[in-house]
């Protein structure tokens, strides 16, 4: 039942942001370009998301356990170190680079576009040699 609730909220999420124009590199690249060609319509979907995780995380932590878990994982640190700081530099520059965060992405690749494939390759590649040089240490 787990594996099916997983299945299904996954889908969900990859036909919301293909709904909401997050597949589209372009798209994102214009609502990020507020001195040029912005599109301001992917503020209705960044207005969607905020409400829906507020709303979320209030209904969600009134369950004493998750629906498809056994815990809830919550992060006990709120400090902001380098680490943070240089990751999300990193995500916000690929994202505004190329027009594509994770999520998207890989809702993308189903598409097959080859720049798409080029871009989840390249970030994977990214997220293994993150945990292997943070391993290291």
């Amino acid at each position: 039942m787990r594996v099916l609730f997983n299945l299904v909220s996954g889908l969900l999420f990859g036909f919301g942001l293909v709904v909401g124009g997050m597949t589209n590199p372009a798209k994102i690249l214009n609502f990020l370009d507020v001195s040029g060609s912005w599109d301001p319509s992917l503020a209705f979907v960044l207005g969607g998301a905020v409400l829906t995780t507020a709303l979320g995380y209030r209904l969600a932590l009134l369950r004493a356990k998750p629906v498809a878990g056994d815990a809830f994982v919550i992060p006990k640190s709120n400090e902001i170190d380098m680490r943070l700081v240089l990751g999300a530099l990193l995500f916000g520059a690929g994202w505004g680079l190329v027009g594509y965060c994770p999520g998207p992405a890989l809702a993308a690749l189903s598409l097959l576009h080859s720049s798409t494939v080029i871009f989840v390759v390249a970030m994977l590649a990214g997220m293994f040699g993150a945990r292997f040089v943070t391993s290291a240490k």
